[in-house]
């Protein structure tokens, strides 16, 4: 821009004025700090003046290098081989600020000139030799002037911004992306506007900002929208977000404990949208009710609720009042923008509202206000907590302090980890949800993971434990399992057990063990077996319990003993191949397990021959089998006695003893001894001795016993007969017991010599039979 020679003339310097002026002969670097120079947006307060024959650079980050490049005015025209410099400087009382540098050699001036506001460069030429300067900034030519005329002053046009390293010119955009509401733009009086949404707003696209408010909730502290915490101490279920705007609609929190029972955590977030509950769990599980939903990055709408997943977590948006609800199974964040951010319930609306007034009953367990102390846990160190909780008072972090509060973030971080180990991922945890309530205000902190050792991901993620689980690292920033609860697992470790106690059935057995208690123990489920090595564990895929079993069908190499009136059946988890005793070692299993059954009482039951059969159905105690008495005219036991069979004296009859519902595998029956009298008391005498201790008696030749101990069934036979002098009628009283198969329980019975019986036949005599039996 070219104006009317300005000159410069020697004036006395008033009091308190700053002179300086030297001449110089070789290169040298300038002290201009009483007048700074602002070149294209960027303050220097030096300059590195270089002289040569061929030309003369006044730059102001360094001396003059073609190959690195600086900001610098080139003149290529004249050179030099000095140069004269003078600034002054003066401060007016009445707040105006005047200064000025200049630099003069070989009939060129470069001048720089405060005057209030106004900041000028310029130049001048003494005499009609053209004089060529180049401006560049960062090494880049911006501008070329040529003076052609003598004593002609140009003012250069040095006004500009810089950003990431750029300069821009006056009026100028530098970036603006309307989806995210940003825009960077170098105004017409060169200063660098930023626009953005503010702290409490979320860009809605199309540059339009609407106002947003977040709330979140991580371990056991809620940070609501007005950035107030509270810490939930127990593990209920509470309501964290409802609005008026939808009755039907209720965000609500599920606190559990983990490996204290004095800490407990969000452990899971429930959406009730129109009387459905959508269920958001630790491993990105996703429930509709009980129903599980297989999600993508794709939205899937259920009932109005739009959702998603990707390996950050999962995502619930209500697009219509502009609420997004986010869990990664560790921390949930709700955002609210527009109206609904104006009228929130629950904890989000006032975290220290009273706990009791938002409880969820229906949505917790009756014992879940019991609350737990604990002893202090010795390794925790809270200095060194504490420093880690404060990295979000630094950088990166500190880029987004002024929009969002990190106090109530650093509060939530040392009440937990001072008081609970910083494992499964909790040493990131805090970091994560305030990084992540920044950029839900459009706030990136680039770098925050890498400065941290953190992962934006979400932890566990697709890993599914059961309720009596959670999900933790086996070790610190290692591979995940499922972990017994606190709570859960104390049950079972105060009496040093790894699962239930055995469940015995009359024909079966079984014990339930639990897989994260094995798991604790470094005990593989899959290399456990019972006495046979083919009797494996069965895992339920829901609840991890792994239960071994053994029924009538399959022994699995149970022992069967007796201890007086008892039965005893014995089994033995173990692991493959292993003979030791020892209940549990480092890599030997060994857990005995067993069964008590009493056996049945006495029972009786009157049979008349000319009837064929009577059925007795026994349940005693766990026992529940049928007995089942049957008389025969032949050896085969096929032709049955009816009522219509004519039975004569001395006629030879077949009586068969079976059950039905005993295991043949581990008991067989035992007749003991029968006995007939002519009364159907079994204590009535006469008496006449059929079977005495399981075998025929003696005196008897008729009577012969078959099959006696070897099953669930025996027979026996004898001659019909009656008592001389009686009523006319025999009863037939037996009992019988159980043993174990295993044992040997077919009676010894010895060769003695038998004798006649005092009884004397009679023509179709009737015979009522009534038996007594034991096991």
């Amino acid at each position: 821009m070219l104006r009317p020679l300005l000159f410069l003339c020697a004036l006395i310097a008033p009091t308190g004025a700053h002179w300086f002026y030297q001449t110089f002969t070789e290169s040298s670097v300038l002290d201009i700090s009483s007048c700074p120079i602002t070149y294209y947006g960027q303050q220097y307060e030096q300059l590195y003046v270089n002289i040569t024959s061929g030309n003369v650079t006044v730059c102001f980050n360094g001396f003059f290098s073609p190959e690195t490049g600086g900001d610098c005015v080139v003149e290529r025209s004249r050179g030099a081989e000095s140069f004269y410099f003078q600034t002054y400087s003066y401060h007016y009382y009445y707040g105006y600020d005047y200064c000025y540098f200049y630099i003069s050699c070989n009939n060129f001036v470069l001048v720089h000139l405060i005057s209030g506001t106004q900041r000028d460069l310029y130049t001048y030429n003494s005499n009609s030799d053209p004089t060529v300067f180049e401006l560049q900034v960062g090494g880049t030519t911006v501008d070329t002037v040529t003076l052609t005329y003598s004593y002609t002053t140009y003012y250069f046009s040095i006004s500009g911004c810089r950003h990431s390293g750029q300069m821009y010119r006056p009026g100028t955009v530098i970036s603006s992306d309307p989806e995210t509401c940003f825009s960077l733009t170098c105004n017409e009086t060169a200063v660098l506007n930023i626009s953005s949404c503010g702290p409490l707003e979320r860009c809605q696209g199309n540059n339009i900002c609407v106002s947003a408010s977040t709330c979140t909730v991580t371990g056991p502290t809620i940070i609501d929208v007005h950035g107030q915490i509270n810490s939930i101490q127990d593990r209920c279920a509470y309501s964290l977000f409802s609005t008026p705007l939808l009755p039907d609609f209720l965000v609500l929190g599920n606190f559990r404990d983990r490996r204290r029972k004095d800490v407990s955590f969000l452990d899971s977030v429930t959406l009730r949208v129109d009387g459905h509950d959508i269920h958001l769990e630790q491993g990105g599980r996703v429930q509709l009710d009980d129903s599980t939903l297989t999600l993508s990055s794709s939205s899937q709408l259920v009932h109005g609720v739009q959702l998603s997943k990707d390996q950050t977590g999962v995502t619930a948006d209500l697009s219509n009042l502009n609420i997004s609800v986010f869990f990664d199974g560790d921390t949930a964040q709700i955002l609210l923008e527009g109206p609904a951010g104006s009228s929130v319930e629950g904890l989000c609306g006032n975290s220290i509202s009273s706990l009791s007034d938002l409880r969820l009953s229906e949505y917790s367990s009756t014992s879940c206000e019991m609350q737990y102390s604990e002893t202090a846990d010795s390794t925790i160190d809270c200095n060194s907590v504490t420093e880690r909780c404060n990295l979000l008072r630094e950088a990166p972090f500190s880029s987004c302090n002024s929009d969002i509060d990190p106090e109530p973030y650093i509060t939530a971080c040392t009440d937990t980890l001072c008081k609970y180990p910083a494992v499964d991922g909790l040493n990131c945890q805090f970091l994560k949800a305030y990084a992540r309530a920044c950029s839900l205000h459009n706030l990136a902190l680039d770098g925050w993971t890498s400065n941290t050792g953190c992962s934006s991901e979400a932890f566990c993620q697709d890993r599914t434990c059961s309720d009596h689980e959670f999900c933790g690292q086996k070790t610190v920033g290692g591979d995940t399992r499922c972990f017994c609860r606190d709570i859960f697992a104390s049950k079972y470790q105060a009496n040093n057990s790894l699962g239930d106690a055995t469940v015995c059935m009359q024909d079966s057995a079984s014990v339930t063990l639990v897989g994260c208690l094995l798991e604790d123990k470094h005990i593989n489920y899959s290399a456990l077996q019972l006495n046979y090595p083919t009797c494996r564990g069965q895992v339920d895929e829901l609840t991890h319990m792994v239960t071994f079993s053994f029924n009538s069908s399959n022994s699995c190499g149970t022992v069967v003993t007796t201890n007086n009136s008892e039965l005893i059946y014995k089994n033995t988890i173990m692991n493959q191949n292993s003979s030791s005793d020892i209940i549990t070692r480092h890599d030997q299993v060994y857990i005995d397990f067993s069964c008590i059954q009493t056996q049945p009482d006495i029972k009786t039951a009157t049979f008349r021959i000319r009837d064929s059969s009577v059925i007795q159905h026994i349940t005693s105690g766990v026992w529940d089998y049928t007995l089942i008495m049957k008389a025969f005219t032949d050896a085969g036991r096929t032709q049955a006695v009816e009522s219509s069979t004519e039975v004569q004296l001395n006629q030879k009859i077949w009586v068969e003893l079976k059950t039905d519902g005993l295991d043949g595998d581990l008991v067989v029956m035992v007749t003991d001894s029968c006995w007939a009298t002519d009364q159907p008391s079994p204590d009535s005498t006469p008496r006449y001795d059929l079977i005495i201790n399981g075998c025929a008696n003696p005196a008897d030749q008729t009577v012969q016993v078959k099959e006696n101990g070897l099953g669930t069934s025996n027979y026996f036979s004898f001659n019909m007969f009656e008592f001389t002098g009686g009523s006319g009628e025999v009863f037939l009283h037996c009992k019988l017991h159980l043993c174990p198969k295993q044992n040997n329980c077919v009676p010894t019975c010895p060769g003695a010599a038998r004798r006649r019986r005092s009884a004397r036949s009679k023509y179709e005599g009737e015979a009522f039979i009534s038996m007594a039996w034991t096991h």
